[in-house]
């Protein structure tokens, strides 16, 4: 039996909510005054690729769930915001602002219950961190976040973002993510002499 997705009218309306990812610059980016930064949408788009090409860890993961949490992992940003950890705002109060955002959002997509159950789950398989798949996005996640200091310290001389590196030190919990990030970090220290 064809499945036949989510109604017109409820699919554009939700995509429109989506354009906010779109048009949202990166809190931590804004802040340090980075030219150009970086929108939320960017950020989920690499971390989606990152996802396709980090590999399944010899058949322990599910590379297609892993590309669809990168998907999901910021898409109540759409309404809550990026909420960055310099805005003090409890962990807490974060996940609920988030959550009723994400509960509002897959309202809008009605009916298609599957859909909304789907992005529901895969946003909070990604919250917990617990699966292996969620282990990986969380690591890319910060992978993706040193990756695009390095190249904005490589386009504007005059930023120093160390403060990035310096958050995800010690913090990574897969091979891939501790490899990836450890890369980055001999770019960054080949570009400063270290």
């Amino acid at each position: 039996m064809k499945k036949p997705g989510v109604e017109p009218k409820r699919a554009i309306d939700f995509l429109r909510i989506l354009q906010n990812l779109k048009a949202t610059k990166r809190t931590g980016w804004v802040r340090k005054g980075v030219r150009g930064p970086e929108s939320i949408a960017d950020h989920m788009y690499r971390m989606s690729v990152m996802a396709m090409i980090a590999g399944d860890d010899g058949g322990k993961l599910d590379r297609n769930k892993c590309i669809k949490l990168a998907i999901a992992h910021d898409i109540a940003e759409a309404i809550a915001g990026d909420i960055a950890p310099s805005d003090n705002v409890p962990k807490e109060e974060k996940h609920r602002l988030e959550r009723e955002a994400l509960e509002s959002m897959t309202e809008v997509l009605g009916g298609d219950r599957e859909v909304s159950e789907e992005l529901s789950e895969l946003w909070h398989e990604y919250e917990a961190g617990e699966t292996e798949e969620a282990k990986l996005l969380k690591d890319l996640d910060k992978v993706e976040m040193i990756l695009q200091a390095l190249e904005y310290e490589d386009q504007q001389a005059d930023l120093d973002l160390a403060e990035f590196f310096d958050s995800v030190e010690g913090k990574l919990k897969t091979e891939t993510g501790r490899k990836w990030a450890e890369e980055i970090a001999r770019r960054r220290r080949e570009r400063l002499g270290k």
